[in-house]
C-alpha cells in the first residue's frame, strides 16, 4: 500500500514537472528578457529554461529508456 502511494506521489509529481517544462516556453517572452529575468535560473535565458525545463528533459528521457528496456525484456522472455 505505501509502495503504492509512494508510486502514485512519483508519477504526480514527474508530471507536473513535465507540464511545467512545457508551460514554461509558452510564458516566458524570449525577445524580452526582463519576462524571465527574476525567474529561478535567471536572468539569463539559459539558465530559466535549465531550471524549469531540465528535469522534464530528464524524465522525458528516463521513461523512453525504461520504456525501452521493459519492452526488450519483454520481447526476449
Amino acid at each position: 500500500m505505501m509502495r503504492r502511494i509512494g508510486q502514485l506521489s512519483l508519477a504526480v509529481l514527474a508530471v507536473y514537472l513535465v507540464l511545467r517544462g512545457i508551460g514554461e516556453f509558452f510564458v516566458i517572452d524570449f525577445h524580452d528578457p526582463s519576462s524571465y529575468k527574476k525567474d529561478w535560473g535567471g536572468p539569463s535565458l539559459a539558465g530559466v529554461l535549465a531550471v524549469h525545463s531540465g528535469p522534464a528533459i530528464l524524465i522525458i528521457a528516463a521513461s523512453i529508456t525504461w520504456w525501452r528496456r521493459s519492452r526488450t525484456k519483454g520481447i526476449s522472455s
